[in-house]
């Protein structure tokens, strides 16, 4: 998988994650830990993007 597909997919869950974040801001719980989650994932990603390019980069 490419490093702007994986930037891609972290940019859709948050995206994803905006209307959860709108309703925790309202007072609904259960959306936040819906964003919690969310924001999990996204820190994942996150990480997987950074070894994959230090990967690349090592490898040229």
């Amino acid at each position: 998988m490419s490093v702007e597909a994986m930037v891609q997919g972290m940019i859709d869950e948050l995206s994803a994650a905006l209307g959860d974040a709108a309703k925790h801001d309202g007072g609904n719980s259960a959306a936040g830990t819906r964003v919690r989650k969310a924001m999990q994932s996204v820190k994942g990603a996150a990480q997987d993007v950074r070894k994959k390019v230090q990967a690349d980069k090592n490898s040229r």
